[in-house]
């Protein structure tokens, strides 16, 4: 039998919101799961942005 997956948790990608905002060449991008059940909002995360090399508020794009 093969295993079933579980249909709430979906892969998402967050990225940083100042490089977008700023004409630095190249955005972080982070790949993450979420569970959409539980979790319906957009995610917001502090994460580490290696082009600013600082930690920024990374946001869920579409």
């Amino acid at each position: 039998m093969a295993k079933k997956k579980p249909l709430g948790r979906t892969t998402i990608f967050v990225e940083c919101t100042t490089c977008r905002e700023s004409g630095v060449p190249g955005v972080s991008r982070y790949a993450t799961q979420k569970n959409k059940k539980n979790t319906a909002a957009r995610l917001e995360l502090s994460k580490y942005c290696r082009y600013e090399r600082k930690v920024t508020v990374h946001k869920e794009t579409k």
